[in-house]
């Protein structure tokens, strides 16, 4: 098609993209899940991004953007045009208490930069597969932290007025698991987390204690999106699902995590379509039980 092609040129002429045609999202997810793309794209600088997004919206060209591909379920049938991965923008600056990071950064290196620094406050994403991005773009937290405690400033592309817009800690909008990135086509390019002095040491057993919390607890052995569904006001999920008698329910190769109720886990060969079976079972059984509709709190495509 034409409009590929011009995508083609871009690719073929600048060096800042890796990139795959027909690729399989299932390689570039933690639930390894997913068909193929018609393409797959890594930019390595945010003017990178913004230039490709640009040619994608000029040229219509269908297209999602993802920071690590943790939190999301792609379909078996793949993805009919471009997804694009931010995963290659991971710059890092510390400036006193500040520190900085471009979208595509994993939340794991972010907290071991801090607690090198001698910097407080990020330890809970310690261990969380997901990007920067990714995690302000949903609000994502663990043990009592969330990044809305942390998040000062930042910066997003938005491809409708073409421009970059800077906003503070407000702006964001923050609430569970959502933000003013939540469902738009925003783009989040930087992130600046207030943090504390610390000492290092301290920080450092913080950060080990919740590994371990995160390795005898969740099912880290196994390929998952982390926690399937939000927490319901006033209950655990999980507990929820458990009490259900679901914990262990299996469809195809997908099941409930046998660990951590709230996990739903690739056994090794699970589809979308075994993993969105799973779903809706556990969402009509505990409505059945409870009368309460719990939500994804993944991404679905």
């Amino acid at each position: 098609m034409y409009k590929y092609k011009l995508l083609d040129e871009l690719l073929g002429k600048d060096g800042r993209y890796s990139f795959k045609r027909d690729g399989l999202l299932s390689e570039c997810c933690t639930f390894k899940i997913g068909g193929a793309a018609d393409y797959i794209i890594y930019p390595n600088s945010a003017d990178a991004l913004i230039k490709l997004i640009t040619v994608l919206c000029d040229n219509e060209i269908r297209h999602t953007v993802f920071g690590n591909g943790s939190n999301v379920l792609f379909p078996d049938d793949g993805y009919r045009g471009v997804v694009v991965f931010t995963r290659y923008l991971n710059d890092i600056v510390i400036k006193n208490d500040l520190l900085c990071v471009h979208s595509g950064t994993l939340l794991t290196l972010a907290a071991v930069s801090a607690f090198k620094a001698g910097l407080k406050g990020i330890e809970f994403a310690y261990g969380i597969p997901g990007s920067c991005g990714g995690a302000v773009y949903m609000n994502a937290g663990a043990f009592g932290g969330q990044m809305s405690d942390i998040v000062i400033a930042g910066s997003y592309y938005d491809p409708a007025e073409r421009k970059i817009v800077e906003i503070n800690d407000k702006d964001h909008h923050f609430g569970y698991r959502r933000s003013l990135f939540t469902g738009t086509d925003l783009i989040i390019i930087t992130s600046s987390f207030k943090l504390q002095q610390d000492d290092p040491a301290s920080i450092k057993e913080r950060m080990d204690i919740n590994m371990r919390h995160r390795v005898k607890n969740q099912p880290l052995e196994y390929p998952s999106a982390g926690s399937i569904f939000k927490r319901y006001p006033g209950y655990y999920t999980s507990k929820l699902i458990e009490e259900a008698g679901l914990k262990g329910k299996q469809i195809g190769r997908a099941q409930v995590s046998t660990k951590h109720a709230g996990f739903i886990v690739n056994l090794g060969g699970a589809t979308a379509s075994d993993v969105l079976c799973l779903i809706n079972i556990i969402k009509e059984t505990v409505y059945k039980k409870y009368s309460i509709n719990i939500e994804c709190e993944i991404k679905l495509i």
